[in-house]
């Protein structure tokens, strides 16, 4: 098989399909895998893709697909010219397009922009009486971004008067193995906005429950503003770590500092211990690594 594409889509089935015994080759026109993650979490995760016998290409453009004959023959263009590869079948996973058309929004004047159903905050479209939420307007395409953006939606309706959605504080998850989870800045991304920052890292083959639970592969690392203290951003690979994201929400929502979260006791042994590792290392407090 070749995944066309290395989103989450795409590294999800990529391991569903290696792992009952597909060869399978990945090809990514960005110069990494999961791009839209922080760089160490891509380079953790293809490193740990190549052990597992899956094929990574990187900065590749599939540029040809020929379905004739029993398979399909791939044309992949790379930096050190074109490669052919043969295979049973090509899974494009280069993203997901909203289904807006032919469903009467031109009938009523509802506005469509590239794609998207123009909204307010608060999911009104231009339209009165028009409102729209999910994948069919701008914003991340997640079950629970939609979720949240419906109660919104109707809290609004019904005159209750909600906050809008921080879509700084959206969680996003992975479900390959090992998980990805992330929110907030990456370190390049808050050092493009400026910020003076105090990164810590915690890696899983230093945690107890992760070395008794044989999933030692991974990391948490967090990003904190130097000056303020405030958590800007958290990244997670490692076994279930699309539960441990739920936290770091939770203390961004709430504005906590990283010496609040050092000194928050998490439970002995817990993969959860990570996080309040991590922000011990960066600022110098860790004593477990």
């Amino acid at each position: 098989m070749v995944v066309v594409g290395s989103g989450a889509i795409g590294v999800e089935f990529a391991y569903v399909y290696s792992s009952i015994g597909v060869e399978v080759t990945i090809v990514e026109f960005l110069d990494r895998i999961v791009p839209n993650e922080d760089e160490e979490v891509s380079k953790t995760l293809e490193k740990i893709y190549k052990k597992k016998g899956i094929k990574v290409m990187t900065s590749a453009e599939v540029t040809n697909v020929d379905t004739k004959g029993d398979g399909c023959k791939v044309t992949v263009k790379t930096k050190d010219g074109e490669e052919k590869i043969d295979c049973d079948i090509v899974l494009s996973a280069v993203g997901v397009v909203s289904n807006v058309e032919n469903c009467g929004l031109e009938d009523v004047g509802v506005l469509v922009d590239r794609g998207k159903i123009k909204v307010d905050e608060l999911y009104k479209t231009n339209m009165p009486g028009y409102y729209a939420i999910g994948d069919v307007v701008p914003g991340p395409a997640l079950a629970h971004v939609a979720s949240a953006e419906g109660i919104i939606c109707v809290e609004n309706i019904a005159g209750q008067n909600p906050d809008p959605l921080d879509y700084n504080n959206i969680p996003g998850c992975t479900y390959c193995l090992p998980e990805i989870s992330s929110v907030g800045f990456t370190e390049a991304k808050a050092k493009e906005a400026g910020y003076e920052i105090k990164v810590g890292k915690f890696p899983f083959s230093a945690s107890g429950k992760a070395s008794a639970a044989g999933a030692k592969d991974g990391f948490v690392k967090l990003i904190f503003d130097a000056k303020y203290g405030e958590l800007l951003g958290a990244h997670m690979i490692g076994y279930n770590v699309t539960e441990l994201i739920a936290e770091i929400v939770a203390i961004r929502k709430l504005e906590t500092t990283g010496h609040e979260i050092i000194k928050t006791v998490h439970p002995h042994p817990t993969m959860s211990e990570a996080v309040m590792e991590a922000a011990a290392a960066a600022y110098g407090e860790v004593i477990h690594l």
